[in-house]
């Protein structure tokens, strides 16, 4: 057997396959910890930290800017729209209504709405094209629908064979006309 000495002569003497061990088990250590190392970097790249949603101001659908004519009040177009986000001080005729939103995963989203008032009635109003609600819900969910959802229509013909063949429920229908709901609304005060 070989014998070195280590570190001070005559005091610790160590094995020469020893040493070469321990070489050759820190050679492997540092390998092993480097390929380590990259595993972990390539889980940390494929996965990615969590990212706030940021909403910012009030979304106005389609519908709503359909609504929106020339010569409404002020509080009619809060009332429809809700309290804008930008209210210029040194320009009281115009109302800014901004949307941003920003989703892991989604696409940003941002629409912009400016209203311009002649005293306390509205004189025009321009923008951004607005989504209609249904549209924006598939903006940001991430997925859109691949199916489409069949019209629902019914022939004379199939309308007549159901009445036909189910008698009480034709009877207990309420007319079209008395079943409309009503549109008029107390005032919220």
């Amino acid at each position: 057997m070989i014998w070195l000495d280590a570190f001070s002569p005559g005091k610790f003497r160590v094995p020469a396959t020893a040493l070469a061990g321990l070489a050759l088990g820190l050679a492997l250590g540092v390998t092993g910890c480097s390929s380590i190392g990259q595993r972990a970097r390539s889980v940390a790249s494929s996965l990615t930290p969590y990212k706030a949603e940021v909403v910012q101001g009030n979304f106005v659908s389609r519908e709503q800017v359909a609504q929106l004519h020339a010569g409404m009040t002020r509080v009619q177009a809060r009332d429809l729209l809700g309290t804008p986000l930008i209210t210029p001080l040194f320009e009281g005729d115009r109302w800014d209504y901004v949307f941003t939103m920003r989703r892991q995963g989604v696409p940003p989203q941002h629409y912009r709405l400016t209203l311009y008032f002649s005293g306390d009635a509205l004189d025009r109003f321009d923008g951004d094209e607005m989504p209609s609600e249904d549209e924006f819900v598939q903006r940001i969910s991430g997925h859109t629908r691949k199916d489409k959802v069949p019209p629902l229509q019914a022939t004379p013909e199939q309308l007549k064979r159901f009445a036909a063949d189910n008698p009480a429920s034709a009877a207990s229908a309420p007319d079209a006309a008395a079943s409309a709901p009503d549109k008029t609304y107390p005032p919220l005060e």
